[in-house]
C-alpha cells in the first residue's frame, strides 16, 4: 500500500522547530519535502545545542527526517529560477520567514498563484495578520506567554511559569499540518490554492481552551470550586494559576511515592473521579470514606481535598510509583507515574509502539527521535534519518531538468 501523501511536493522554507514540526509529520506520511537552505550554512538548528563536533545537531536531526535538502541561493538569479521551477511543479510551500520575506525575495502570493494556481502557501507566524503585535518577534516562551498559557501555570504564590511542553513551536506545526491538509481537499475540489496562515499565540490559546472558559465562570461567579483556592482561599478578577490541580472539573495532584527524597520524580499523578470514589477508599483501605456524608460527594469532598491527598501520600509512601500504578489500576483509577525523559528513552512500550525510533545516521551514527503520535491500522510509519546540508540538491536539480553541466556551472558560481 503506497503513503497517502504520496505525489504531494512541498517546497519547505522553514527553519528551527514550529515549521519543520509540521513539514516533516507531512514527510512520514508519504509527502516529497525539499528542505531549501543557505548554502554553506542551512537550518539555524543543525548547530544549535550541537554535542557532537562537525555532525547536526539533534536539534535537527529530530525535526527533519524524511526529508531531502537543496542548498540554494535565492538571491541569485540562478536561484530564482531554480526556485521558480520548484514552484511550477509543487504542491505546498511552507514557509516562518519574517512579514514581507517572500514578497522581497520576488515571490509574493499573486506571482506564485500566478506560476502555480494550485499552489498553496502556508505560513507560520507569531501573530495573526492585523494584531497590534504583528510585527513582534516570537520564540516559543513568548507564544506561551501571550497565548494564556504562563499566567495560568505554576502556583498560586509564585510566578507565572512557562512549559517544557513546545506550546509555541511543534503545537503550531501541527495546527499547519492540519490547515494545509484541509486546504489540499478543497484543492481537490476546487482546484486553486489559497494561502493558510497559523499564529503562535492563536495556537497556545486554542490549547487553553479550558481556562478562557474558567474566566467566563469566574467573571459570573466569583470563585471556581474545582480550584484549590476553593473554599478557604480568595480569588480576584482573573483565572489563577492552580498548581497540579487538575482543572477539569475533576480534582488532581501529583503525590509522593517511595523515593522521593533522592529521586525528583519519585511521583505519580493522582486524579479523584466522582466515580472512582468508592474504589479509591477501598485502595487505601478508607472504606469507612465511601458512606460518611462528608466525603461521599465532590462538593462534600472540596474543602477537605488536600487531606485527602495527605492520606493517600501516607498510603503511597512504601510503594514506589510503578508499584503504586500497579495497584490503582486494578481498581481504574485515573492515574499515572511522572516518567523522567530517561525513562521514555527506555520505555520499550514506546519502542514497540513507534513512538519513540533509534535511527541510523552517518554522522552521529544513531539517535533516538519521536515517531508518529498518530497510529493507522493500514499505515507504517516509517523514520528515516534528517539530510546532511545540500544532500540532494544534485538530485533535485536533475529531476528539474538541470544537465549535469549546469549542476557544475552552479556549484563553480556557488549559486546552489
Amino acid at each position: 500500500m503506497g503513503k497517502p501523501l504520496e505525489g504531494i511536493k512541498i517546497i519547505d522554507f522553514t527553519h528551527v522547530q514550529a515549521g519543520p514540526a509540521c513539514t516533516q509529520m507531512l514527510a512520514w506520511f508519504g509527502a516529497d519535502v525539499i528542505k531549501v537552505e543557505r548554502p554553506g550554512a542551512g537550518d539555524v538548528t543543525r548547530s544549535q545545542l550541537r554535542h557532537v563536533e562537525d555532525a547536526d545537531a539533534l536539534y535537527f536531526t529530530m525535526l527533519n527526517s524524511n526529508k531531502r535538502s537543496l542548498t540554494l541561493n535565492t538571491k541569485t538569479e540562478a536561484g530564482k529560477e531554480v526556485l521558480t521551477k520548484l514552484i511550477k511543479e509543487s504542491d505546498v510551500l511552507v514557509e516562518n520567514f519574517g512579514p514581507g520575506a517572500l514578497d522581497r525575495m520576488g515571490f509574493s502570493w499573486e506571482h506564485i498563484h500566478e506560476l502555480n494556481p494550485g499552489m498553496i502557501v502556508a505560513s507560520v507566524k507569531g501573530f495573526s495578520d492585523g494584531h497590534h503585535y504583528q510585527d513582534l518577534k516570537v520564540y516559543e516562551n513568548v507564544a506561551q506567554c501571550a497565548g494564556g498559557a504562563a499566567s495560568t501555570t505554576g502556583f498560586w504564590d509564585g510566578p507565572p511559569l512557562v512549559t517544557g511542553a513546545a506550546l509555541g513551536d511543534s503545537n503550531t506545526g501541527m495546527h499547519l499540518a492540519i490547515g494545509i491538509l484541509t486546504a489540499l481537499v478543497q484543492r481537490n475540489q476546487t482546484g486553486e490554492g489559497q494561502r493558510v496562515a497559523v499564529s503562535m499565540q492563536d495556537s497556545v490559546l486554542n490549547l487553553c481552551r479550558v481556562k478562557l472558559r474558567d474566566q467566563q465562570r469566574l467573571d459570573a461567579l466569583g470563585y471556581l470550586e474545582e480550584y484549590p483556592q476553593y473554599p478557604h482561599g480568595e480569588f480576584t478578577d482573573v483565572v489563577p494559576r492552580g498548581g497540579n490541580a487538575g482543572g477539569g472539573g475533576q480534582p488532581g495532584w501529583v503525590l509522593k511515592c517511595k523515593g522521593w527524597q533522592s529521586d525528583p520524580n519519585a511521583y505519580i499523578y493522582f486524579t479523584i473521579q466522582g466515580h472512582a470514589w468508592e474504589p479509591i477508599c477501598d485502595a487505601i483501605g478508607k472504606p469507612e470514606w465511601k458512606t460518611d456524608p462528608e466525603y461521599t460527594t465532590a462538593r462534600a469532598r472540596q474543602d477537605k481535598i488536600f487531606d485527602i491527598f495527605s492520606t493517600i501520600e501516607e498510603w503511597l509512601s512504601d510503594k514506589t510509583k510503578y508499584e503504586a500504578v500497579d495497584i490503582l489500576r486494578k481498581f481504574d483509577i485515573p492515574c499515572a507515574p511522572v516518567l523522567s525523559m530517561k525513562e521514555i528513552a527506555a520505555d520499550e512500550s514506546l519502542r514497540k509502539s513507534g513512538s519513540i525510533v533509534e535511527v541510523p545516521h552517518p554522522k552521529l551514527g544513531k539517535y533516538l527521535t519521536v515517531g508518529s503520535p498518530i497510529k493507522f491500522s493500514g499505515l507504517s510509519v516509517e523514520i528515516t534519518a534528517s539530510p546532511l546540508l545540500g544532500e540532494h540538491t544534485d538530485e533535485v536539480l536533475t529531476g528539474l531538468g538541470y544537465s549535469a553541466d549546469q549542476i557544475a556551472e552552479m556549484h563553480a558560481a556557488q549559486a546552489v
